[in-house]
């Protein structure tokens, strides 16, 4: 069974953030850049929030603001579902489910050391399961 520790493994390992009083334009064109739908929010170095494409979506467009004069701590969501490194793949995915988010910061010891995805989960989640079907088709078949 894999472990968010594992995941983060397999990751490049940078975190990508802004700062609360950056521009919301600048954020999405961060997160476009990256390719990614979330970026965390960062004050010297604490974790203050998380900025997703649907907190731009339905905080900025939907609302009729504007992206250049609008702050990311203006409409961050403030508070952050994290996730413990030696947390279990499947119950992170269980986690996300149930608060119907897409990204997780990981965080030990009070310190944001990576992020997971609904997709990194899924993906460990279906190997586990592929790696369980394979054995039990060796068992079978001797």
């Amino acid at each position: 069974m894999h472990s968010v520790r594992d995941i983060l493994k397999h990751k490049n390992g940078e975190l990508w953030s802004v700062p609360p009083s950056e521009s919301v334009l600048e954020a999405v064109r961060e997160m476009a850049r990256r390719g990614v739908g979330a970026l965390l929010v960062m004050r010297d170095g604490q974790l203050e929030g998380i900025l997703s494409e649907r907190d731009y979506a339905r905080k900025v467009i939907l609302q009729g603001r504007r992206s250049d004069t609008t702050t990311v701590e203006e409409i961050m969501s403030r508070e952050v579902i994290s996730i413990d490194p030696d947390t279990m793949a499947r119950q992170g995915l269980e986690l996300m489910t149930e608060k119907f988010i897409r990204h997780l910061p990981v965080v030990e010891d009070g310190r944001v050391i990576g992020v997971v995805s609904i997709g990194d989960l899924v993906k460990s989640v279906i190997q586990e399961q592929q790696s369980t079907i394979e054995e039990l088709e060796r068992y079978v078949t001797g």
